[in-house]
């Protein structure tokens, strides 16, 4: 079934991108075949190109989803339900496709786009309530893999910085000390392996901050390999890597004997 997707430009930047970036199930195969037969349309006019977009302009498709899954499921009980989720889908596309099965499942906390792995969903109100306690009080501990660029010189360290977030371009900067409008980030390392190259590391993320991991690590010199947006995408083609290689792989939880979850508590799911 085809679908007439609008969208409006929130800022300067090429179509392809654009529609990549924001239309669900999109491949840039699918997109080049959809710009030869002008079925993308900027301000109503018909495009067969990568044209320029300004803010405001307005954008239409009429394409074809791809009828994938979001997710694969890890742990499901009464209570949560535990998911993988895949490169490339947002947190909100994940939690409408488990609505559809799942009438009662609470949304808890969000995962970028293109990071791929572990999300929680509460399946009923009371777990709701203590899982997002759980997230806000940081009892729970999440760990990542990251594929970064070059070797910290540390094999594993605790690092505090500031950042603070751009709402006009969906972006934070990392800076060292305070600064007006900042809020402290706390983001652990350990290095997994090496090949002098590049790195892999297990990150523990101690305060869950818009793209922390993304930005404090390339903050100090070893940004995610396939980052786009923190990282060298002249580093990213050479790779051929398209997407960034972050993944939530690892999700402990913690609750006290007085909790609904309790059972769950010292639980910890795991994916590689």
């Amino acid at each position: 079934m085809f679908t007439l997707k609008t969208l409006t430009a929130k800022k300067p930047q090429k179509v392809c991108k654009f529609l990549l970036d924001n239309v669900e199930g999109l491949s840039f195969s699918a997109l080049r075949k959809i710009l030869r037969a002008k079925d993308v349309k900027v301000n109503g006019k018909r495009v067969s190109t990568d044209v320029n977009l300004l803010v405001g302009d307005q954008v239409e498709i009429y394409y074809r989803p791809l009828q994938i899954s979001s997710f694969t499921t890890i742990y499901k009980d009464d209570n949560v339900l535990v998911v993988d989720k895949k490169s490339g889908f947002t947190s909100e596309l994940v939690y409408e496709e488990i609505k559809k099965e799942y009438q009662t499942a609470g949304f808890i906390h969000r995962l970028d786009r293109n990071t791929s792995g572990l999300m929680i969903f509460s399946l009923n109100e009371m777990a709701e309530k203590e899982l997002l306690d759980g997230f806000k009080t940081h009892a729970f501990s999440k760990k990542y893999l990251a594929t970064v660029y070059g070797t910290p010189k540390t094999k594993s360290a605790v690092l505090t910085a500031y950042l603070v977030k751009n709402a006009d371009t969906s972006t934070v900067k990392i800076f060292s000390t305070p600064v007006k409008g900042s809020v402290q980030i706390k983001t652990g390392y350990e290095v997994v392996s090496s090949d002098g190259e590049t790195s892999v590391l297990e990150v523990t993320l101690y305060t869950g901050k818009t793209h922390q991991i993304r930005a404090h690590l390339a903050f100090i010199g070893h940004f995610i390999v396939g980052d786009g947006k923190y990282g060298d995408n002249a580093f990213n083609k050479s790779k051929g890597v398209k997407t960034q290689m972050l993944k939530a792989h690892k999700l402990t939880l913690k609750f006290q004997k007085s909790n609904l979850l309790y059972y769950l508590d010292g639980k910890t799911f795991s994916i590689n």
